[in-house]
């Protein structure tokens, strides 16, 4: 069965889904993203989600392109029309097509907007997290503005490169104190050798992650104490666990960091009891 796309209120095959040349989002990354869990065929924390694209929006000044009933409504076909159970659903939002110049265009243009969706492996999801992951630190060099879920992610791009290259799956980007800010497409975690779980606050130095935000109400539930707050790579590399979170994998349990390996080099009680838990507190659309 071909992929269905959605592109600016058609649904094609994904071989005819094309965009304008002089789409903004293609010539200046011009526009923001969102990535929705699927599972059972239904949306993961559409509210959460949807609300995050409205705020990224409106700080790049673009136009919500519809109401968010209607994307709604979008989402989940495209998810029936690629017949996906398991997966995730991708949202492209652009301030549209227009003339190749930096500033915005006048009069204003209608937004583009591209719909995907696609299938994951969830036993291979399923392992993965059972055997955790590597990753390395790399200098963040990105934007000042990451709470922003912008398309512009080159950095990104090169960091898990790196990582790919090193034999790691996913890169931590560390600031100019040392800090660790976040992973290429995660939010990084520790659990302290006292049992506590650290994150960094959701500043303009992070994006304030969907699955991040739900996990908190899991960490309170599960009893354990959380600290937001800036962990540098050294308390990493000491911490008795580390993990990523992200919609895709949830939350992804890190066994080794610079080559360092991190508590008993298997995946700890904590990240996996998180994951285990982690769908009795999101929503179901």
């Amino acid at each position: 069965m071909s992929r269905i796309a959605y592109v600016n209120g058609r649904y094609l095959p994904m071989r005819g889904a094309t965009i304008h040349i002089e789409d903004r989002g293609y010539q200046f990354a011009d526009g923001v993203y969102e990535v929705c869990e699927v599972r059972g065929g239904r949306l993961i924390d559409e509210r959460r989600h949807l609300a995050r694209l409205q705020r990224s929006l409106a700080e790049l000044r673009i136009r919500v392109p519809m109401s968010l009933a209607a994307l709604g409504v979008v989402l989940r076909e495209v998810i029936a029309k690629n017949r996906v159970g398991y997966g995730i659903v991708y949202l492209q939002v652009t301030r549209g097509v227009a003339r190749r110049d930096h500033a915005f265009p006048a009069p204003e243009v209608a937004p583009s907007v591209v719909v995907t969706a696609r299938a994951l492996d969830r036993a291979r999801n399923e392992a993965l997290a059972g055997k955790g992951i590597a990753v390395v630190s790399v200098p963040d060099n990105r934007w000042g503005r990451v709470d922003i879920k912008s398309i512009g992610l080159l950095p990104n791009v090169l960091a898990r490169q790196a990582a790919i290259e090193q034999g790691a799956r996913d890169a931590w980007f560390v600031d100019k104190d040392g800090a660790v800010t976040e992973g290429a497409a995660t939010n990084a975690w520790i659990v302290t050798p006292a049992g506590t779980v650290v994150t960094r606050p959701a500043d303009h130095a992070i994006l304030r992650g969907i699955t991040r935000s739900v996990l908190f109400d899991v960490i309170k539930a599960q009893g354990l104490r959380l600290e937001e707050r800036p962990f540098t790579l050294a308390e990493a590399y000491a911490a008795r666990e580390a993990f990523g979170t992200a919609a895709s994998q949830i939350v992804l349990p890190v066994i080794s960091i610079d080559g360092r390996t991190i508590g008993d080099g298997k995946p700890g009680p904590v990240a996996m009891a998180l994951r285990r838990e982690f769908h009795r507190y999101a929503e179901a659309g």
